[in-house]
C-alpha cells in the first residue's frame, strides 16, 4: 500500500493489527505513527491503553506480552516500538505477528534499514498486518514533492525556487517539510512562493547559489560566474564545493543523455531527463554551448576535482581555489 492508502483508512478507521514501517526516509514512517498515536485513541483512552517503547530498551517477549493485553474501556489498544532497528530479537515477534490480536494496533518503525524478505516474521506479519517501505526520494523527485506538499496545504511555488529548496535542503523530506511550514506561516494562503521569499525567509541567496552557477556557465558568463564562486568561497559552510559538485554534475549528465536522445519534443525531453518541462529550455542552450565531447570533458572534471575536495591528489589548495579551477575549465 501506498502512504496515502494508508492514511485513507487510518482517517476511515480502517486498522490493521500490525503496521510494520521501515526504511531510509522516516518522514512517512514519523506521519503514520504520529497519526495513529493522536487518533486512534480519545485522550482520555491513551493512560491505559497507549504504549511506548524503544527497541533499544526492550525485547520481543516483552512487546509481545504488551501485545496481547486486551483494551481498557476502549476498542483499541496501541503499542508503538520506536527504533526497532535496535531490536536485537526482532525476529522472535513472529509468533505475536502470525496470531495477533485484533484489539491491538502494534506499530513498529524500523528506520534506516529493511526487514529480510526471506524471513518467515516478513511474511507472517503481510500476510497478518501491513508492511510498509518509506523510500529515499531521488534528488530529481523532490521537487515535485515540494509543489505537491504546498498544494495540499494551499500554496504554489515556482520551478526555480522549488529547485533552490532541494539543491539546499537535499532529499531529507522532515528537513524540507519543516522548512516549507516556517516558510508558509509568514505567507497568506495561496500565495505563490518565489526566490525571493526562500532568500527572505530561508536565507538561500537568490543570486548566489548552484543554480544560478549553472545558468552563468550555460551562458558562458564568466563575470557572473565568477561572482557565484567568490561569494561561495567566502560562505564556504553555507556553500560547501562538494554540494557544488554535485549539483553541477547531475545537470551535466543529463545534459549528455539530452545530446543522444532521438526526440528532441520538449515533452520528450522532460520525461527522459526527469525534469520540469520549465527547465526544459536550459538543456537546449547548454547543448548548443556545450557539445557532447565538451560536455564528457566537463564530467572528466566535475569527477577530478570531487577527488581533490576530498583530499586526493590535492596536497594544499583550499576549496575556494579548486572551484576557481574547476569553472575556468569548464567555461574555457
Amino acid at each position: 500500500m501506498t502512504f496515502e492508502q494508508i492514511m485513507t483508512d487510518l482517517k476511515n478507521k480502517i486498522y490493521k493489527p500490525i503496521y510494520f514501517l521501515m526504511g531510509e526516509e522516516t518522514y512517512y514512517i514519523d506521519k503514520i505513527t504520529d497519526f495513529i498515536e493522536e487518533n486512534v485513541l480519545m485522550p482520555s483512552e491513551r493512560a491505559f491503553n497507549q504504549t511506548v517503547v524503544y527497541g533499544r530498551d526492550t525485547d520481543a517477549l516483552a512487546i509481545d506480552n504488551i501485545s496481547r493485553r486486551y483494551p481498557m474501556m476502549a476498542s483499541h489498544q496501541v503499542v508503538v516500538v520506536k527504533e526497532a532497528q535496535n531490536l536485537k530479537d526482532i525476529e522472535k515477534l513472529v509468533y505475536y505477528a502470525s496470531n495477533p490480536l485484533k484489539s491491538t494496533i502494534l506499530v513498529i518503525n524500523f528506520k534506516y534499514k529493511t526487514l529480510d524478505k526471506r524471513k518467515k516474521i516478513y511474511k507472517e506479519i503481510q500476510d497478518h498486518g501491513l508492511i510498509f517501505e518509506s523510500k529515499k526520494l531521488y534528488d530529481n523527485q523532490v521537487p515535485d514533492w515540494i509543489s505537491g506538499y504546498l498544494k495540499n496545504k494551499g500554496y504554489s511555488i515556482e520551478p526555480v525556487a522549488s529547485l533552490l529548496l532541494t539543491d539546499y535542503l537535499g532529499t531529507n523530506l522532515s528537513k524540507v517539510s519543516n522548512e516549507l511550514d516556517k516558510l508558509i506561516i509568514s505567507l497568506p494562503k495561496g500565495s505563490k512562493i518565489t526566490a525571493l521569499h526562500i532568500e527572505e525567509n530561508i536565507g538561500i541567496s537568490k543570486e548566489f547559489n548552484n543554480f544560478e552557477l549553472q545558468n552563468a556557465l550555460v551562458k558562458k558568463d564568466v563575470v557572473k560566474a565568477n561572482q557565484i564562486i567568490n561569494y561561495f568561497e567566502k560562505n564556504q559552510k553555507e556553500n560547501p564545493i562538494i554540494l557544488t559538485i554535485s549539483s553541477l554534475y547531475f545537470f551535466f549528465r543529463k545534459l549528455l543523455v539530452f545530446h543522444f536522445l532521438t526526440d528532441k519534443n520538449p515533452r520528450s525531453i522532460a520525461a527522459s531527463l526527469q525534469i520540469n518541462p520549465y527547465f526544459v529550455k536550459d538543456y537546449q542552450l547548454a547543448a548548443k554551448r556545450f557539445n557532447a565531447k565538451k560536455t564528457v570533458a566537463v564530467i572528466s572534471y566535475l569527477r577530478e576535482y570531487d577527488m581533490k575536495s576530498k583530499g586526493y591528489n590535492n596536497a594544499s589548495a583550499s576549496p575556494g581555489d579548486l572551484l576557481k579551477e574547476l569553472i575556468f575549465k569548464i567555461i574555457h
